[in-house]
């Protein structure tokens, strides 16, 4: 990994540093559009066929059963079990906590307006299969759609390939409160969650991260259903001054670069000791990771150590860059913390490793990547409820608003809009 001076770039060569790994989804938008109308035109048949295709999977049935998801505890570790089932309580806490309330204000007298909190009705959530599972996925999209009060929530997962999903998968599930599982996975179970066929019932909204081919299918889906927002490799920037702990930072980037080669990991750093000391660290350390090949490239691709004049300077870097996690190891992480405006999620101080809201500190590790925290929050409760307004307006309201609304009416050419008041107040 290189030192880079931030005083030594020129502009084009700082807004080099902004670039990372994106999900160009452009060279498989025709194979997935095939795949979804497949699917839309097909439906269970479409499902069968490509889980064979791409899986390798003959299914006999798509439906996880009953008896299975109960029996899959018993094969998973009770520690596992057990940890699942604590990081499901906190992320329950934090997300329960999130829930707006409805509300009423007088915007003029005898008119009242405002807002009441209705759930959507159905979800789907999408679990990644591939390089690793990631039961933590499961709890972190399937909890705050329950906590919101949606009555359906589904799960589709690749299947493994004996047909089955594997028992941490279904556990990890099953303590989320997920209603149904589904032994699908790709863009044929995007396009079955839109659609809908003889066994999935259609959904309102799908979440949860994937590959290219999921990334590409929630994108042609979007707008017959919402979706989340469109997922890339991880990230993470630490921004640290001289107090912050070298192996602390050493490891926390081997964490983030491990997920996968394209994943990013950026230190912004005021020492130019903690610099040259992280850069030695993670030479050493990846010698004997388990992951090392996976880690080697992603640092190799989007890993940078930055020095800056100020911390100033790194929060302003920081906020371009609008990293998934953002990670601040300073003498007081509260004064950078005022100046941060764009990230998915905040980390502060030395003992809040990024890997706390992997898993279970409580908020949601679903967020948006490759610079989107500029425009985008991450997974919440909020993301499964609708707000419709409200307004009430008496006979007073109706002459308070009178004239300013007929006029604006008339002024537009809808007169109609201008009637419906008028015949409600008709001349003395």
């Amino acid at each position: 990994m290189k030192i880079i001076k931030m005083k030594n770039l020129k502009n084009e060569e700082r807004r080099e540093l902004l670039k990372r790994s994106q999900i160009d989804a452009s060279g498989v938008l025709d194979t997935v559009s095939k795949i979804v109308g497949d699917v839309r035109e097909k439906g269970d048949l479409a499902l069968h066929y490509y889980t064979e295709k791409f899986d390798g999977v003959k299914l006999n049935r798509l439906k996880v059963g009953e008896e299975d998801i109960k029996n899959s505890f018993s094969r998973v570790d009770e520690k596992v079990v057990e940890a699942l089932k604590k990081a499901a309580e906190n992320i329950e806490k934090f997300h329960k906590a999130q829930i707006p309330p409805e509300w009423l204000c007088n915007v003029d007298e005898g008119v009242v307006a405002g807002q009441i909190i209705r759930p959507l009705e159905s979800v789907g959530c999408y679990i990644p299969g591939g390089r690793a599972v990631y039961p933590s996925t499961i709890l972190m999209t399937v909890i705050p759609a329950k906590i919101a009060g949606v009555s359906r929530v589904i799960c589709c997962t690749p299947p493994l390939r004996n047909g089955k999903i594997k028992d941490v998968v279904l556990a990890a599930a099953s303590i989320a409160g997920a209603d149904e599982i589904y032994a699908v996975g790709g863009a044929q179970a995007i396009a079955a969650m839109a659609y809908g066929t003889e066994t999935i019932s259609a959904v309102d909204k799908i979440v949860g991260p994937g590959n290219v081919f999921v990334t590409a299918a929630k994108k042609l889906v979007y707008g017959d259903v919402d979706i989340d927002f469109p997922a890339g490799p991880s990230e993470v920037l630490i921004i640290a001054d001289d107090t912050a702990e070298t192996d602390y930072i050493v490891l926390d980037m081997l964490a983030q670069a491990e997920h996968d080669p394209e994943a990013a990991s950026v230190l912004v750093t005021t020492s130019e000791r903690l610099a040259k000391s992280v850069k030695k660290g993670i030479e050493d350390d990846v010698k004997s990771a388990k992951r090392r090949e996976i880690i080697e490239e992603s640092l190799r691709k989007y890993g940078m150590i930055i020095l800056v004049d100020s911390l100033d300077e790194a929060a302003e870097f920081s906020n371009l860059y609008a990293p998934e996690h953002l990670l601040i190891m300073t003498s007081n992480p509260d004064i950078v913390l005022d100046d941060i405006n764009n990230a998915g999620s905040i980390f502060l101080g030395e003992f809040t490793p990024v890997a706390a809201g992997d898993y279970g500190s409580g908020p949601n590790h679903v967020l948006p990547t490759s610079g989107c925290a500029r425009f985008y929050s991450g997974l919440s409760t909020e993301s499964f409820l609708k707000k419709p307004t409200v307004q009430r307006l008496s006979r007073k309201g109706l002459e308070n608003l009178k004239e300013m609304v007929v006029t604006l009416a008339e002024y537009e050419g809808l007169y109609a809009h201008a009637e419906s008041f008028k015949k409600r107040l008709p001349d003395d």
